[in-house]
């Protein structure tokens, strides 16, 4: 599920007029006790150490749309106006990329990374590239969406499913099966996202095929679909109209669609991974920021509007059930799928044969303007 700017600007707006939580006071037992802290006392702690230090981070976050997190940065220069954020979005797979590069030249330009790319996250810690950091609430973040050590902590779960025009779902939507695609109404009214394009749809086709075959991609290829790079675009065509439906995909596809959590096909979620690195050169700020991003205000008022939050305090959005009560999908599979790079590609190639190869711009990037160490000071 990817935010778009009017539900991340409705949250933004419930963030900004929330004031700060105050310190818990303890009884007078007779015995000197520490007040407790509240999270936004932690922050304004970090904020002061940010400010000391320069006032300056640089997050790089996955993303396939420009602009696509304007709304969240505001919301955080708005709550510590000096610190200048330099939030740049882009496809993972190419910040990965600049990240590593960056690495290799010495010149590290990334403060922190909040990437889909699960297996970036597990390497650099491998090789000792991630400083080790738990943000505020990190011991409300459940389990599957930390590393146990702290070395990265998720931000929200993404997820991915079938977007369908409502008039064509089962009045139960709990019902739809892929297979409806198939049928003769949907010829030249499906507009997909390259799945050799994001390996997150790309695991989708793969939950796909694992359950219907090879068979179903041969067929769906027949129903001549739109392809495009980008996931917006896809929920976009279905809000529309234009479109009846998409495949292992996210977005707000008011007014026309909906995503169907169908209780027979499975569907990708997964927790979205931030860490700081350890030769941030702003260390100060990117702690501050992802503490932000993981306390309960933040996920309660940016996140938990239009996705289920990675704390177990905080509850999902209206429509939704706890994660974990979905038993069609595990959010660990995911990072699994990941890990064996060698499996992907060649799941990726063989893939490119039913839909070609990867044409257009980088849709969160269309002009080729960030380069190779986009938001450097």
């Amino acid at each position: 599920m990817k935010p778009t700017k009017k539900l991340i600007g409705a949250a933004v707006a419930t963030l900004l007029a929330m004031t700060a939580v105050t310190t818990t006071a303890m009884a007078n037992t007779g015995t000197h006790h520490h007040a407790a802290v509240s999270e936004q006392d932690q922050l304004q702690a970090l904020y002061r150490q940010a400010k000391a230090e320069g006032g300056n981070v640089t997050v790089y976050m996955g993303g396939d749309a420009p602009g696509q997190w304007d709304s969240l940065s505001a919301a955080f220069r708005q709550q510590f106006p000096d610190v200048q954020l330099h939030l740049v979005t882009d496809l993972s797979k190419y910040h990965d990329a600049r990240i590593d590069n960056q690495l290799a030249t010495g010149h590290l330009v990334a403060d922190a990374a909040i990437l889909q790319t699960t297996q970036d996250f597990d390497r650099w810690k491998k090789d000792k590239d991630l400083l080790k950091y738990k943000p505020v609430g990190w011991d409300k973040v459940f389990a599957n969406a930390k590393d146990k050590d702290g070395y990265y902590t998720s931000v929200f779960y993404g997820a991915f499913s079938y977007i369908v025009n409502s008039k064509q779902l089962p009045a139960d939507p709990g019902d739809f099966k892929g297979t409806e695609l198939l049928k003769p109404e949907y010829k030249n009214k499906l507009i997909l996202t390259y799945p050799n394009d994001d390996d997150a749809v790309l695991f989708g086709y793969k939950q796909i095929v694992d359950q219907y075959g090879w068979n179903y991609l041969a067929r769906l290829v027949k129903q001549n679909p739109k392809l495009i790079r980008g996931v917006p675009g896809s929920a976009a065509g279905v809000a529309s109209g234009d479109y009846l439906a998409s495949i292992a995909v996210g977005g707000d596809a008011r007014p026309n669609g909906a995503t169907a959590l169908s209780d027979t096909e499975r569907f990708n979620s997964w927790a979205q991974r931030g860490a700081i690195f350890k030769q941030a050169p702003h260390k100060a700020g990117a702690k501050l920021f992802l503490s932000w991003l993981t306390s309960q205000a933040t996920q309660k008022n940016a996140i938990a509007t239009w996705t289920w939050s990675v704390r177990k305090d905080v509850a999902p959005p209206a429509g939704l059930k706890p994660l974990s009560s979905y038993k069609n999908t595990d959010p660990d599979a995911f990072a699994r799928f990941m890990a064996n790079r060698g499996a992907v590609e060649r799941f990726r190639s063989q893939v490119e044969l039913y839909f070609g190869q990867v044409k257009g711009a980088d849709p969160a990037d269309p002009q080729g303007t960030l380069g190779r160490t986009p938001g450097s000071f």
